[in-house]
């Protein structure tokens, strides 16, 4: 008797659990999956991996080098708790050469890193995953990535890339300016917006009491119209590698700029899962390009 109304109990246990959740919860983790999880985390995802983009690199004298990489993955993994996607491990590398004059700095050559992102997403693509979604930490890469997801119509694939870019309104700008201490115009590099994302993900690992150290002031050397465009700008700018006033951080901002983001790609993710026709599209565009013609049909 006992037995029967243990077991009448598993039932209606799992009679009332929500579509989708199992006992044991899927990691979105790609290294903490098992082999046994493997096509069920594919099929929650909808073949779909994040791929976050950090790295290593000074962050004025207060925040970690890794500091790109920590909040980009901890985005990724929040947003894909709630819109389940794997999450790839950290991958510390893109463009950095203005920062190479500073220790820390890990930066590739140029024609490594392109082979190195060409075959990290090409094996992602292999494993299963037809949807691949770029999350960028790293403002150097901003430049490098749009370039390399228009590279992607170079040869046939068949998945597709994305670059996700967080979505602004005027209300949220408005919440964040509120609790801002410093003129957002001139906070682009490890002051207060990026610090007070580290004070509430990593408070351990920002040293605040040293950022003003240094100066995070723009040193304007420059003597060039806007209309001119010159690698050497950010050095020319920022020559220490930090811009803004850090010192004025609090985990308070950290949060409301982390969670919006975090809604802000959660809604990206379901996009990307409901997008039916991008991939359809693309394979269109490969088939003419083995049979091009001047009309185009």
């Amino acid at each position: 008797m006992k037995s029967s109304f243990w077991n009448s109990g598993i039932v209606l246990l799992f009679i009332l659990l929500p579509a989708g959740v199992s006992a044991q919860q899927l990691t979105p983790q790609w290294e903490e999956l098992t082999a046994s999880d493997w096509e069920r985390a594919l099929s929650a995802s909808d073949s779909t991996c994040i791929l976050p983009l950090g790295i290593l690199e000074k962050h004025g004298p207060h925040a970690p080098m890794g500091s790109d990489l920590i909040v980009a993955r901890r985005l990724a993994l929040e947003a894909a708790g709630r819109e389940y996607a794997v999450v790839f491990p950290p991958f510390y590398f893109g463009q950095v050469h203005e920062a190479k004059h500073l220790g820390g700095t890990f930066s590739l050559s140029s024609d490594l890193l392109w082979e190195l992102l060409k075959e990290t997403v090409d094996e992602i693509a292999r494993n299963g995953f037809n949807k691949i979604v770029l999350v960028n930490g790293h403002g150097g890469n901003n430049y490098l990535l749009p370039y390399f997801v228009q590279s992607q119509l170079e040869e046939d694939k068949n998945y597709v890339t994305y670059l996700y870019s967080t979505e602004r309104s005027p209300e949220q700008t408005e919440k964040v300016n509120a609790l801002r201490k410093s003129d957002p115009s001139r906070d682009m590099h490890a002051g207060e917006g990026e610090t007070s994302l580290l004070l509430h993900l990593r408070p351990d690992l920002v040293k605040l009491d040293e950022a003003t150290r240094e100066s995070g002031a723009d040193q304007d050397r420059l003597d060039l119209p806007e209309s001119l465009y010159t690698g050497i700008w950010w050095y020319a700018r920022f020559p220490l590698h930090y811009a803004g006033k850090a010192e004025v951080a609090t985990a308070e901002l950290g949060k409301l700029m982390f969670d919006y983001r975090v809604k802000s790609l959660v809604k990206a993710l379901g996009d990307v899962k409901n997008d039916h026709t991008t991939r359809i599209i693309q394979q269109e565009y490969f088939n003419k390009v083995e049979e091009p013609s001047p009309q185009g049909h």
